[in-house]
């Protein structure tokens, strides 16, 4: 046991050596903790920014000169007035997000106690922002029409005091939420292509022959890819929440950053032993890569750090149960941002263990099917 472990020990400073010596992954492991977190988390924004409004006003009315003075930014750019004639060309240019057409006698019908039309185009072309946007611009029609009817600039109170208290990001910022999301992410894509990466060098480079003649197990040789390269993963993950996350684009953490770094550690073993399984089935790093690519897409996408699992369907739920990715996002949304403790991701951490050992004893068996191939 101690020979094993001690076998496992030196493999992994091995892994360790050859990591530093390639320049192009250590700048892909600094990149994606560093810049690749700040850009998607203050580019790729959930909430509406300057968006663009252009209306056409065929009542040329106080009401309607109201309505528009009121569609202010950061959300909306200045509403820009175009003809009639225009509405179809200008969304098919992708011009404007959104085009208020205001019919004749919108005022006057208003006045009347009738219920006008007022059209509303909308882009929904980028469907996060064409969604929101249009419930704003709804929100600020309805609140000039009352003040306009109520003779006043006062809001109209309602039968009920609606308070709404937002629970762990007060501002609704999708910076809060992209940013930790994104370091989860690129956890996962480093894992699978770090260590994956590792074996296809050792047999491009030739060296796996000699680990071959070297009285060493399949077992240690796994491990200690394992462990060092789920090293640097950890070290580049812990660093990029405490200096991009927190210190850059100041997003709190609210939960124990040990707690997280336990379930990271658990988790890494299931996806690095991906990365190696998937690794047997290529021989080279161009087909190892377009053999990642969908899988790493899938669970990204699928497994609830980009839409809450609940939007997507049952079946395809039940099927992403056996990700480890979506266990992982479960586990450190509860953390990182509900300051969640050990009394409520334990049952994620379990199941994070039993997929680490099914994922490793299969990845396991397929490395010494190809030991034995190539041997």
């Amino acid at each position: 046991m101690k020979q094993w472990l001690y076998n496992i020990f030196i493999l992994g400073l091995k892994e360790l050596r050859s990591l530093r010596a390639d320049p192009v992954l250590l700048f892909l492991i600094v990149y994606i903790f560093s810049f690749a977190v700040y850009a998607v988390a203050t580019g790729a924004k959930l909430e509406v920014s300057n968006a663009s409004v252009a209306y056409v006003d065929l009542d040329r009315s106080e009401l309607s000169g109201r309505i528009i003075e009121a569609i202010l930014p950061p959300e909306f750019d200045r509403p820009q007035e175009i003809a009639a004639s225009d509405v179809d060309r200008l969304m098919n240019d992708s011009d404007y997000v959104f085009v208020l057409s205001f019919p004749p006698r919108f005022e006057a019908d208003v006045i009347a106690g009738q219920q006008p039309v007022l059209q509303l185009s909308v882009d929904a072309t980028a469907m996060a922002q064409a969604g929101n946007g249009a419930v704003f611009l709804q929100q600020i029609i309805t609140a000039e029409v009352n003040k306009f009817v109520a003779g006043d600039d006062s809001s109209s109170s309602l039968p009920i005091d609606l308070i709404i208290t937002a629970q762990f990001n007060p501002n609704l910022q999708s910076v809060w939420f992209s940013s930790v999301m994104q370091v989860i992410n690129n956890v996962t894509i480093l894992s699978v292509l770090l260590t994956g990466a590792a074996l296809i060098r050792e047999r491009e480079h030739g060296t796996i022959e000699h680990l071959l003649v070297m009285p060493v197990l399949p077992s240690e040789i796994m491990l200690a890819k394992i462990w060092a390269n789920g090293l640097a993963i950890i070290i580049g993950a812990i660093l990029s929440l405490w200096l991009i996350v927190q210190g850059v684009l100041a997003v709190p953490v609210a939960g124990s950053i040990p707690l997280f770094i336990a379930g990271s550690v658990l988790y890494l073993v299931s996806v690095t032993g991906l990365g190696i399984l998937l690794a047997t089935f290529t021989t080279s790093m161009p087909q190892f890569g377009l053999l990642v690519m969908p899988v790493l897409i899938v669970m990204n996408l699928l497994s609830g750090s980009t839409t809450p699992m609940e939007s997507i369907p049952d079946w395809l739920q039940t099927i992403m149960q056996i990700s480890p990715s979506t266990h992982f996002v479960a586990f450190s949304q509860a953390i990182l941002y509900r300051g969640a403790g050990l009394e409520t991701v334990w049952f994620d951490m379990v199941i994070m263990v039993l997929l680490s050992l099914a994922f490793f004893i299969i990845a396991l068996l397929r490395f010494r099917q190809t030991i034995a191939s190539s041997h």
